[in-house]
């Protein structure tokens, strides 16, 4: 009779899947007969970093009969107009979003988007400034300041180059024992830091195009790659854009934590913090206690044109 096993999957490839079991080799996988979750419709059913229970056959391949239940996990819809949707990756322990102020340019408008949706479904997130190296000036005063600006807020931040290695081993220490989803534009040196981090591992890397200083798809599907004991993370495809979706407006103010600090002193409980008399959070923007940037782009978000755009989501 086949014997169960468990294991993670780190690989999608059409019908068969990847699963590594916590103490033996990769096993080839397919799915037992038609396999669905309730609830959630998808080009998938299972996704890297999911947990599954298998039987080995007699050929050395496995068939999964079983989901562990997932914690959360990220869709990618396939276009704006399309209702299909990929899951990317599941149980994810932390969301890495690793920045550029130039080549390309992030806006903290993209990041804002990013910190809502994982402060939405309760997934820790963490800022990488990358290209170091090739700051001017004036853009390395400007990395001081969003530096600053995130920490405060409860969002850690670390500024590196995957070129000179530049705080290496805090990075190392951020993703040591847990999976973690690496996102960012294209370009701004996703898999060149995990090149670095993981000498080996060779992931493909893009150049910048020079007409419009933007980077490259070279990571075409998510991948989960185990880079030490217990320590597991997932390269995305980069990202064009990071809109928000299933977040009602009156909810969308919960997410900014600063703001949620701030508003047990608004008059009233549900302030919007747009037009409410005895708003606490727009008098702390005046004194300069919230960020103008962070509040700008809430308002932006609540104009509900940003609220459909997304192309990715965490759940």
């Amino acid at each position: 009779m086949p014997s169960e096993n468990k294991g993670i999957v780190i690989k999608s490839t059409g019908s068969w899947y990847q699963v590594k079991p916590d103490n033996s080799d990769t096993v080839a996988c397919k799915l037992k007969g038609k396999f669905r979750i309730k609830g959630i419709k998808t080009t998938n059913p299972i996704a890297v970093g999911d947990r599954v229970e298998f039987q080995m056959q007699d050929d050395g391949t496995g068939v999964i009969n079983k989901i562990v239940p997932r914690k959360n996990y990220i869709i990618r819809k396939s276009t704006k107009l399309s209702k299909q949707a990929h899951i990317m990756a599941a149980n994810i322990d932390e969301a890495i979003l690793v920045a550029t102020l130039a080549m390309p340019r992030t806006s903290t408008g993209f990041i804002d988007r990013f910190l809502v949706s994982a402060e939405a479904y309760h997934i820790p997130a963490k800022i990488i400034f990358n290209k170091n190296d090739i700051y001017s000036e004036e853009e390395k005063n400007q990395l001081e300041q969003l530096s600053s600006m995130y920490d405060k807020v409860g969002y850690p931040t670390l500024v590196t180059s995957a070129k000179t290695a530049e705080n290496l081993d805090q990075i190392k220490a951020l993703l040591d024992g847990k999976l973690s989803v690496i996102s960012g534009h294209s370009g701004v040196g996703k898999s060149a830091l995990l090149n670095v981090l993981v000498p080996g591992l060779n992931l493909r890397i893009g150049d910048i195009s020079e007409v419009h200083l933007k980077g490259k798809h070279t990571t075409t599907f998510a991948e989960l790659h185990q880079i030490w004991d217990n320590t597991y993370v997932v390269d995305t495809p980069g990202i064009k854009e990071f809109g928000l979706v299933d977040i009602e407006k009156d909810e969308l103010r919960l997410y900014f934590p600063e703001m949620m600090r701030t508003s047990v002193n608004c008059k009233f409980y549900n302030c919007t913090h747009v037009h409410e008399p005895g708003c606490a959070v727009r008098v702390a923007v005046e004194a300069g206690e919230i960020a103008s940037s962070r509040y700008e782009n809430y308002l932006n978000m609540l104009k509900g044109d940003e609220m459909n755009l997304n192309q990715w989501e965490l759940k």
